[in-house]
C-alpha cells in the first residue's frame, strides 16, 4: 500500500478549488471505498487529483473542464480527489496508478478498472490548458468508445 504523509490544507482554501470541478459535474471522492467503487467498474473513469498549486489553477482544472465540455466521447465517470485534503482517497488513487509516483495535480484515466493513461504534474506544469484539453480529448477518443 502506498502511504503518503501530507499536511492537511485548510478547508477555506481547498473547498473553492474543489467546487470548481464538483460544480461542473465531477464526483468528489473522499474515501478509499469511494475510489474503489469509482475505478472498479465497467467503462471508463477519469480521476483528477486536484491541488492548491498554481499549475492546477492555471492549467489542470481549466484543461480538464475544457476537455469534458468539448469532447464528443467522454468517460463514463468524471471524478476528483484533493491532495493534502482527501488523504485516504488520494492514497487509494495512488495505489491504483502505480508504478507512477505520487503527483499532484495529476489526471488518471481508467478503463474497466485498469489504468490506461496517466498525466503527471510534470506534463501539466507549464502546459497551456488548451493543450491539456486537446490531449485529454484524444485520450477519450482512444479509450472511451
Amino acid at each position: 500500500m502506498v502511504q503518503i504523509v501530507e499536511d492537511m490544507y485548510p478547508a477555506e482554501i481547498v473547498l473553492p478549488m474543489k467546487a470548481e470541478l464538483v460544480d461542473n459535474g465531477f464526483e468528489d471522492l473522499t474515501t478509499a471505498s469511494e475510489v474503489e467503487s469509482a475505478i472498479k467498474n465497467d467503462g471508463t473513469t477519469l480521476v483528477v487529483i486536484n491541488s492548491v498549486c498554481g499549475c492546477s489553477a492555471g492549467a489542470c482544472r481549466p484543461g480538464v473542464l475544457m476537455a469534458v465540455a468539448n469532447a464528443t466521447v467522454k468517460p463514463n465517470r468524471i471524478t476528483t480527489s484533493f491532495a493534502g485534503f482527501d488523504l485516504e482517497a488520494v492514497n487509494k488513487v495512488r495505489e491504483y496508478h502505480l508504478p507512477y509516483p505520487p503527483s499532484s495535480p495529476a489526471i488518471a484515466l481508467f478503463k474497466n478498472g485498469e489504468l490506461v493513461s496517466m498525466v503527471e504534474r510534470h506534463h501539466i506544469e507549464g502546459t497551456p490548458a488548451q493543450v491539456i484539453a486537446q490531449h485529454l480529448i484524444s485520450l477519450f477518443n482512444q479509450h472511451c468508445n
